[in-house]
């Protein structure tokens, strides 16, 4: 069976780092098992909190905005096109210098219980 989910059509909410998302796939609304891909935003000079995944790897796609992305240390300046990956276990936190959009892929996918803070 096919499953088409409109982005358009999930409600947004915040994710427990403070950004805020619309699952576009995941298991509350697709017989998702495996992945999970949600659009995130944040508005100019918003940061998620500094945090970690034990179990799910994430990989960022950033649509629009600039902003400044910290993993583990080191920090970058990311933009449109760019995809940025997350490893399971690395510190991580985006800033947003502009408005940020962006699609935001995990494996396994997202859940507020692997979110993890200092």
């Amino acid at each position: 069976m096919m499953t088409i989910n409109q982005l358009s059509e999930q409600a947004p909410f915040t994710t427990k780092d403070g950004s805020t998302i619309r699952s576009i796939l995941d298991s509350t609304n697709a017989p998702v098992q495996q992945q999970s891909l949600a659009e995130a935003s944040l508005p100019p000079g918003a940061k998620t909190d500094r945090h970690y995944h034990k179990a799910s790897e994430e990989i960022y796609f950033l649509l629009e905005g600039r902003g400044t992305m910290e993993i583990d240390g080191e920090v970058r300046v990311v933009g449109p096109g760019d995809a940025v990956l997350i490893p399971a276990g690395a510190w991580h936190q985006i800033e947003a210098l502009e408005g940020l959009r962006f699609l935001c892929c995990c494996a396994p996918p997202y859940r507020h219980e692997d979110t993890f803070f200092s």
